[in-house]
């Protein structure tokens, strides 16, 4: 009882703290304020960010599942408990970095998030029953491996990086190309369909923000949407 009571501690801090963040706001400023005061070409539009509604309700459907299977005896393992807790503190942790303008140590954050993503996602298999039970997880690790990205765009643009020469907008290609590996790589290894939709959601984000105005960015975002939904379509499940 005692995991699963930290695991909603922990849900419930960051829910507080994310909705404190924009409704007072913290450091005076909003989190999607603060992101849009620089013009990073790999953020997509602002209706995207709405997915963080969706993955919050399923992460308290999944912590009310484990206190519905606790009347059953079934609790969830220390790993999956401390990955958890860990993920709900660099979370709130990375919001106040973000907030208070320590762009830097933000990324240091969000891939403390990642990380404890990683090691909560791993603790589920490939059967069909842990496919269902880490839905949750394959939402919030998609988004959060897209976030990681965006955030350490954000960064190199704030601090004015010169790119080694290459443009903006071929790094952001570059970005999308790596992600859509990533995304077909998950899809593959682990048979794990929301991960890549996640993916596709952004892109097409991507593409509705920049319209024509960044002609080979939308391109290329809409492009390789068509390349991961193949991937869905075509990988077959793995044993």
């Amino acid at each position: 009882m005692f995991r699963i009571l930290l695991m909603t501690i922990a849900f419930i801090a960051v829910i507080i703290v994310n909705a404190l963040a924009n409704i007072l706001p913290l450091n005076g400023q909003t989190t999607g304020e603060i992101s849009n005061r620089v013009p990073v070409l790999f953020t997509p539009a602002g209706y995207v960010f709405s997915i963080w509604s969706l993955i919050y309700i399923l992460l308290a459907i999944w912590i009310i599942g484990f206190w519905v299977r606790l009347k059953k005896g079934q609790v969830p393992s220390t790993k999956i408990a401390l990955f958890f807790s860990l993920s709900a503190l660099f979370n709130i942790i990375w919001l106040f970095l973000w907030h208070y303008e320590f762009f830097g140590s933000s990324i240091i954050a969000m891939i403390g998030y990642l990380l404890s993503l990683i090691g909560l996602y791993l603790q589920y298999g490939n059967e069909e029953r842990s496919i269902m039970e880490r839905f949750p997880i394959s939402i919030n690790f998609g988004w959060i491996s897209i976030a990681t990205i965006a955030n350490i765009s954000f960064v190199l643009t704030y601090y004015n990086w010169g790119g080694w020469g290459l443009s903006d907008q071929l790094w952001a290609v570059i970005m999308l190309t790596i992600a859509t590996a990533l995304a077909l790589h998950i899809r593959f290894h682990y048979s794990d369909v929301p991960y890549a939709l996640v993916f596709i959601w952004a892109f097409v984000g991507i593409a509705v923000k920049h319209g024509t105005d960044e002609l080979l960015l939308t391109t290329a975002s809409l492009f390789l949407c068509g390349v991961i939904l193949t991937g869905i379509l075509l990988i077959k499940k793995r044993p």
